[in-house]
């Protein structure tokens, strides 16, 4: 707010008008607000129920086409590089910094990346999120937790969860970090 009145009142002070550059000024607020990450950790977590769902009941071409969708307009690839580790990846491709990367872990079916066999088609019928903690930075936010997965046998997978959020020139969050690991299990 401080730098459009600084630009306002400069450009008053050199006698030029201020008359209609409001309505010619376009304001996306990228500050970023709790419930903006719960909501859309809650999205991510429909959106892999609903790549399981499609994937039982349409084949995997379809989900793939699905999942494609959701990674373009929850991920911001198209703001440069994501830095995405996702569950369960294993070197040399334990890091999915590109969008193919990224789907080819969600639903497979990629030669580039032998290992995936499709993290979202799992028969996933329930995902909610237990959130530890958001640190909001004004225009960025991280939240970490646990994801909480149950397949259509009732069996519950846990994973720890780390995302980085950032808001794109329309307004809309966008997952820039995306840490997942399984638990730790001592035994």
């Amino acid at each position: 707010m401080r730098a459009i009145f600084v630009a306002l009142a400069s450009t008053a002070a050199m006698g030029l008008s201020t008359a209609g550059m409001a309505s010619e000024m376009a304001t996306v607020n990228r500050a970023i607000t709790e419930q903006e990450v719960f909501n859309a950790q809650q999205a991510w977590c429909k959106a892999l129920v609903d790549i399981s769902h499609v994937n039982a009941t349409q084949g995997q071409a379809a989900a793939k086409a699905l999942a494609t969708q959701i990674i373009d307009s929850a991920y911001g690839y198209q703001l440069g590089t994501v830095l995405f580790k996702p569950t369960l990846t294993v070197n040399p491709q334990t890091f999915r910094t590109s969008r193919r990367g990224a789907i080819a872990y969600f639903v497979g079916g990629d030669s580039a990346f032998p290992q995936d066999s499709g993290f979202a088609l799992k028969d996933w019928t329930q995902c909610r999120t237990d959130t530890a903690g958001i640190l909001l930075l004004g225009n960025s936010a991280t939240s970490m937790g646990k994801v909480i997965l149950t397949d259509k046998n009732g069996n519950v997978v846990t994973v720890d969860k780390t995302w980085g959020w950032v808001k794109d020139d329309n307004g809309q969050l966008r997952i820039v970090l995306h840490h997942s690991s399984l638990e730790h299990d001592a035994n």
